[in-house]
């Protein structure tokens, strides 16, 4: 059963989590799963890269016991980059697509790299490259490498946080710019269906006058939205 969460508490569980953005928890983002925590719905032990002294953090906050990290979620570890292997990336901006914090910098067929003091390491471009040319790479090697809250402190935390929300902010701008601009070539083919469409069957040019309606009707919705 879940309860509402008491104003500042959801501010201040996010605020313990490393910002990641790396969605092993389970949730979209680390906001979603502070708000999780809050409410009650989700354990305090589902974030790897906080590790053993992240839910320490979380245990202090919320008061609920200090539990072992949820294997389900993944284990804790010394902290990761990302690396691209430049001679084997095709520019097909996947990875620049599917990074939270916006740390990949390159173009359509033009080579990628990471700027690695701003990677979290949250490895969501991994699986996006179609040609395997992104690997993980240890900061630390050795048994003794420290691992999560050791390895990535607060100021990272707040830095990533912040490179999140700019680059959530501006993607979710161009979608709504993109929305608009097909809206407006949808109204202007609807205002043409009637004198410009080669279709003589009334049920044809319906037919056609509804899927463009339906698509404005979808570009509003999400101009709505965001």
């Amino acid at each position: 059963m879940t309860t509402a969460a008491a104003p500042g508490v959801v501010e201040a569980i996010d605020a313990a989590l490393p910002q990641t953005q790396c969605t092993r928890c389970g949730y979209p983002d680390c906001r979603a799963y502070a708000e999780a925590i809050a409410d009650g719905s989700a354990g305090i032990n589902r974030c790897p890269p906080g590790g053993a002294e992240g839910v320490a953090r979380l245990s202090a906050l919320t008061g609920r016991p200090p539990l072992p990290l949820d294997p389900d979620c993944g284990a804790e570890g010394p902290l990761r980059l990302a690396l691209i292997d430049e001679a084997w990336c095709i520019g097909c901006t996947l990875c620049i697509t599917a990074c939270p914090v916006d740390c990949i910098v390159g173009s359509n067929k033009r080579m990628h790299t990471v700027i690695s003091a701003q990677c979290t390491g949250c490895e969501l471009c991994v699986p996006a490259c179609p040609v395997d040319c992104i690997s993980m790479v240890a900061v630390d090697a050795g048994s003794d490498a420290p691992t999560g809250w050791a390895a990535w402190g607060p100021q990272q935390a707040s830095d990533a946080r912040r490179r999140y929300r700019a680059t959530t902010a501006r993607r979710a701008r161009a979608r709504t710019e993109h929305d608009e601009r097909l809206a407006a070539k949808a109204a202007a083919k609807l205002a043409d269906l009637a004198t410009a469409s080669t279709l003589t069957d009334p049920s044809a040019l319906d037919r056609k006058r509804a899927l463009v309606e339906a698509a404005m009707a979808r570009a509003r919705a999400r101009r709505d939205e965001s």
